[in-house]
Order: structure tokens, then C-alpha cells, then sequence
């Protein structure tokens, strides 16, 4: 599979075909222009050796002057002619890495774009599946590897392809014997680079990981400093970072002992070249069969071919890792929610809202969360939803959303399944304050107005008052402009909720959903945020989510879920008076558990 994984870029490629096919021509302008200079150097060496002949040959004569002229004179021209296509192939070789380095850049930048937009359109099941770690190391990592194979690897394979084909028949036309034995020590260079630069890459993820977990851990060290002190665990947090840094060193230095010798090797067998070419060369020159120049213009074609011979062992490295970092990649962007409306209805909803004999059981852990349950919440009323932890409650309100499909049975709102709705017309109605509270790194002003397009201040303002945050807020030196830290570590429980769920209310939405949205606040708080949803709720199709029975008391109706199952339903009044209901068994244990 993973050979076939890099085919996955190609319609990227074809994208950027002119920067692909114009790196291509400036791969061969500047290799031309590598080589043309050899054979200059070769007629100028020849052209000295013969000008010194001439000259000593034509000494005490007149004629010695002017042999000195025009071996000056030819020199010159030639030194200027090497200079100027040194010049020349320094600009092609610019233009070769603004086509291909950019091309490579350009398809980084479309990869990644494409895979973020692929992850937001995944469902909730499937981030149930992966670590964040994973899905961020496909994003960056696995996206810079098929990039150093789409600029790098192609770059400097097509110069050593270009320069075996043009140096090596130019070398062999001069001498086959000096030829094979000059190129003898390349594919040793070149297997010797692949091996070194394997186990480079091995221990260079090795480092990675060791960095990964050491900022992993200092990073939750950070965010839970206040737990660290209240329990005074800083000299154990201490010793497990030492651990964790030392791992780091060792690893790191290991990395620069093999880096140590990367170098040396190449050195060595550019060396062994060097003085083979020199060596052979000489005896050849002795015998008449090659001038002095040959050996130059070979010493400039080694040269040549060392690096594109050494980047080859790089190169194959990197097609090597850009194969399996895209497998990786193709491996999410084959996979397709499920999560698709199927008629893409958009219209504006009523809120009147079925539950027709829903089962559900989560695709990943194989947990029944519903069972047999079937409700009808009629446009503009409330219904409250209570029950102990892991009874259903929060799985009512994702299949509201849409966030999941049922197992089995129907979610119509009026009349319509959800399943028909176009997703973002659905989703843009409902306002949903979710039972984990998610604050962004940003001003209380943009998480508020997170919902909206166009921000409306006076709306901002009178939803903060709904969720009684408003008067926190003001208070603050900045207001609305204050930043919440990461994940809202500014904020207390309780505000961090209403801001939640100022969130919500701002979007004015058909339906409202808080999910166990008053868990963090005090019961007066509680009472004045509920006082203040009346009046917000009121004509407006609202499910409240909570465990606790002072939450939904002023609901219209009120569904007692026990394991997945409906096994109460009527007003506050009506569960009351049922003796041995588990709703007035939750209402005098909470009621103890406030007086105590």
C-alpha cells in the first residue's frame, strides 16, 4: 500500500504543473551550466601547459613577447567565460528552488488546508477513536514529509539523473579505465549515506518523542499548578521532569555522535575518489593518453556527482518516510462520515420536537446509552430531562443535534427527521451549551460571538445578562475584552458555564439545549439564571439536561431516564406524588444533601 500512498499527490502536482515543469527546465539549464565550465577548465589547463612550451620554445626571441600576449590574453578569456557561467547557473539555480521548493510549499499549505477541512467534517466518533496528539501529528509532521519528498527528493533526483546522463558518457568518451574507477567509490557513498541517514531519522523521531512527552508533561504540570500545590507534589513533579529532560539529552546526544560522523564519511570517500582520479590520471598523462586538464575537468565532474550520489541515499530516506507519513495521511482522508443529510432540507424551525422508540449505542465503545425511547415536546414548551450520571441524558441532546444517528427508531422536528435537515441549516437553529464547557484562548467578547457572522453588541450584552454573567463580565479591567486563558483558566466553574451559555443565547435559536449547564453555579445563582431563561424560554422549544431536581422543576413536563430507559414522565407536581418514584427519591437526597 504504501507505494502507492504517494500517488495521492499527484492531482497536486498537476496544479502546479508550470512550477513542476519549470524546475524541471531549470534543473537542466543549471546542470548544463554545471558541466560546460569542466571542459572550459580542461582547454584552459591545456591551453597553459602549451603556452609555457611555446613560450620557453620561443626564448630570446621576439617572438616570446607575443606568445606571452595571447596566452595571456586567452587565458583571461577563458577565467571571465568560467566566471560568467558560474553567474549564469547561480540564477537558474535560484529559479529551480522558487519552482520546485515553492511548489512543494504551495501543496504543504493545500494538504494541510484540505486535511482540517476533512477533520471538521468527520463525526464525533470518529475523534472518540484518536488522540489529539495523532490527529495534530498528520497535520504537521506527516504533511513535512511528503513536502521534503515533493521539493527535496524530486530536486536533487532529477540533477543526479540529468548529470549521470550528460558527466558519465562525457567521462567514459575521455578514458573508460579512469572513469570506473573514479566513479568506483559513489554507490558506496551513496548506500553508506542511506543507512546513516535511516538510523538519523530513527533517532531524530526518538527525539521527537521525548520532546512530545516532556512538553506533554510540563505542559499539564502548568495547567494543573494548582492541584500540583495543594497536594505539594513540586519536588516529585520536579524528579519526573528531570527524568523526562535527561531522556531528552541522551537522545539528543546520541543523535550528535552519528551526525559526528556523517560528515567524515563523506569527506573520506570523496577523498578516495579525489586521489584515484589524481593517481590513475597521472600515470595516463605519463603515457600520452590524457593531458593535465583531463584529470582537472574529472576532478570538477566528481565533484559534480558527489553531492546528487550523496542526496540520492538521502533522497530515497525521504520517499522512503514520505510514503508511509501519506499512507498515514490517505488513511484519514478515506474515511467518510456517515453523518450526511439526506434530503438537505433548509428550512426555518418550529421547534416541535419526536422521539419515536430511539435506541442508540455508541459505535466505538459499544455502550447502550438508549433504550425504547419516545417522547413528544410540542413547539414553544420546556422539557426538563433528569436522571443519574450515565442514565442517557447527554445522548438525547446529541442526537438532537445530529452530532450522532440513532441505532435505531426516528428524531423528527416538525415532522421532518433530522436526518433530512441540511446539517449546518439544523445546527445553525439549535443552541446547545454542552455538559463539558469549551472556552476558546480568546476575548469573552469572541467566545460569546462565536456563533455569528456579524456580531451585534447590544445582543452580546443582553445575552450575557440572560446567563447572569453580565455583571461579572463589567467588572473585570478589561470587560468583554478580558482573555479567557487556555481552555478559560481565567474564569471560575460557574462563569465559564454562563459564558457557555451566553454562547448559545446569543444566536437567539428555535431550540435550546443546556446539558447539565448549572452544575458549577450556587443555588441563588441558579435560581437568578433560571428566573432570567423564563423569560428567554418562553415561547421557545427548550430541553433542560441536569441530574439535579431544583434545575427542572419549572419545566413543563420532566423525563426520568434510569439506564438508558424512560421510567418517569409528567410535571414536577405529578412526579412528586408518585411514592417510590426515583424522581422524589433524587429531589429528597438532593434536598438533604442542600440542608446538610
Amino acid at each position: 500500500m504504501p507505494a502507492r500512498a504517494l500517488a495521492a499527490v499527484n492531482p497536486h502536482i498537476f496544479r502546479y504543473k508550470w512550477h513542476f515543469l519549470g524546475g524541471v527546465l531549470f534543473v537542466i539549464l543549471s546542470t548544463l551550466l554545471a558541466i560546460w565550465p569542466a571542459q572550459l577548465v580542461r582547454y584552459a589547463f591545456d591551453l597553459v601547459n602549451e603556452g609555457i612550451d611555446l613560450y620557453h620554445l620561443f626564448a630570446g626571441t621576439p617572438a616570446q613577447a607575443a606568445v606571452y600576449h595571447v596566452f595571456g590574453r586567452n587565458v583571461l578569456f577563458y577565467g571571465m567565460l568560467i566566471i560568467a557561467l558560474a553567474l549564469l547557473r547561480g540564477i537558474f539555480l535560484f529559479f529551480m528552488r522558487q519552482t520546485l521548493i515553492v511548489m512543494s510549499r504551495l501543496i504543504e499549505n493545500d494538504q494541510k488546508n484540505e486535511i482540517y477541512r476533512h477533520y471538521q467534517s468527520l463525526p464525533l466518533a470518529f475523534y472518540r477513536r484518536h488522540s489529539t496528539g495523532d490527529l495534530m501529528s498528520r497535520i504537521s509532521e506527516d504533511v513535512s514529509r511528503v513536502r521534503m519528498y515533493l521539493g527535496p527528493a524530486i530536486m536533487y533526483f532529477l540533477q543526479l539523473v540529468l548529470l549521470f546522463v550528460l558527466i558519465v558518457p562525457l567521462m567514459l568518451l575521455v578514458n573508460v579505465k579512469l572513469t570506473l574507477l573514479t566513479v568506483l567509490p559513489l554507490p558506496i557513498l551513496s548506500v553508506s549515506i542511506f543507512y546513516i541517514n535511516n538510523l538519523i531519522q530513527r533517532k531524530s523521531d526518538e527525539i521527537q518523542r521525548a520532546l512530545a512527552a516532556m512538553t506533554t508533561f510540563t505542559q499539564e504540570a502548568f495547567s494543573g499548578i494548582r492541584v500540583l500545590k495543594s497536594f505539594v507534589r513540586q519536588q516529585d513533579s520536579l524528579a519526573q521532569f528531570t527524568v523526562a529532560s535527561n531522556d531528552y539529552k541522551d537522545k539528543s546526544l546520541s543523535l550528535n555522535f552519528v551526525n559526528s560522523l556523517f560528515f567524515p564519511l563523506i569527506m573520506f570517500l570523496v577523498g578516495i575518489s579525489t586521489v584515484v582520479t589524481v593517481w590513475i590520471g597521472g600515470q595516463e598523462v605519463i603515457r600520452g593518453t590524457i593531458t593535465t586538464g583531463t584529470i582537472a575537468e574529472f576532478l570538477i565532474y566528481v565533484n559534480l556527482l558527489t553531492w546528487p550520489v550523496t542526496a540520492l541515499g538521502w533522497t530515497s530516506s525521504l520517499v522512503q518516510r514520505a510514503e508511509a507519513s501519506q499512507a498515514r495521511i490517505n488513511e484519514f482522508l478515506d474515511e467518510k462520515t456517515d453523518i450526511v443529510s439526506r434530503r438537505e432540507v433548509a428550512k426555518e424551525l418550529e421547534g416541535d420536537i419526536v422521539f419515536d422508540h430511539v435506541s442508540f449505542t455508541y459505535p466505538d465503545t459499544g455502550i447502550r446509552a438508549l433504550r425504547d425511547v419516545s417522547f413528544h415536546l410540542r413547539k414553544g414548551r420546556t422539557l426538563a430531562i433528569i436522571g443519574n450520571t450515565g442514565s442517557g441524558k447527554s445522548t438525547v441532546a446529541a442526537l438532537l443535534c445530529r452530532l450522532y444517528d440513532t441505532t435505531s427508531g426516528d428524531v423528527r422536528i416538525d415532522g421532518t427527521d433530522v436526518r433530512d435537515y441540511s446539517l449546518a441549516s439544523l445546527r445553525e437553529q439549535i443552541g446547545y451549551v454542552p455538559q463539558d464547557v469549551f472556552l476558546f484562548s480568546d476575548s469573552i467578547r469572541n467566545n460569546i460571538n462565536f456563533g455569528l457572522d456579524q456580531p451585534d453588541e447590544a445582543r452580546m450584552a443582553q445575552a450575557a445578562r440572560d446567563a447572569d454573567v453580565y455583571e461579572n463580565i463589567i467588572r473585570f479591567p478589561e470587560g468583554f475584552d478580558t482573555k479567557v486563558g487556555e481552555r478559560g483558566i481565567t474564569l471560575s466553574g460557574g462563569q465559564k458555564q454562563r459564558v457557555s451559555m451566553a454562547r448559545a443565547l446569543v444566536k437567539e435559536p428555535k431550540i435550546l439545549i443546556l446539558d447539565d449547564s448549572l452544575s458549577a453555579v450556587d443555588t441563588k445563582t441558579e435560581n437568578a439564571i433560571l428566573g432570567a431563561l423564563q423569560r428567554v424560554m418562553k415561547g421557545r422549544t427548550s430541553l433542560l439536561i441536569s441530574h439535579r431536581v431544583s434545575s427542572v422543576k419549572l419545566a413543563d413536563e420532566i423525563l426520568v431516564l434510569d439506564d438508558g430507559q424512560i421510567v418517569q414522565h409528567g410535571t414536577h407536581a405529578a412526579l412528586m406524588a408518585e411514592t417510590g418514584g426515583l424522581y422524589r427519591a433524587l429531589y429528597e437526597r438532593q434536598l438533604q444533601t442542600e440542608e446538610a
